[in-house]
């Protein structure tokens, strides 16, 4: 396999759109993990159904948003980094 030779100027000029992306890529699991604290809380149960609803909705809009920012092919990349199947796997 042919590998590109990557300067350090070009790994380092990121556009904003696709920081912007990553950044809602990690965002997406944090409103997750709000949701399912949410039902833990002493607020009221309708106040707790539309947090929770709010959360959720959110978190999935912005999951979307960031995969439109940042590829395709970077989500491929990353969500087969966070596959347990390949941890054991040597190289790429």
């Amino acid at each position: 396999m042919e590998r590109e030779i990557v300067t350090d100027e070009a790994k380092k000029k990121k556009p904003f759109l696709f920081k912007l992306g990553i950044g809602l890529l990690i965002l997406y699991p944090i409103l997750w993990g709000a949701a399912a604290i949410v039902p833990f809380t002493p607020f009221p149960t309708h106040i707790k159904a539309t947090f929770m609803t709010l959360f959720i909705v959110l978190g999935e809009i912005l999951c979307l948003l960031g995969i439109a920012l940042v590829g395709k092919e970077v989500v491929t990349k990353y969500k087969n980094k966070l596959n347990p199947k390949n941890w054991r796997r040597g190289g790429d």
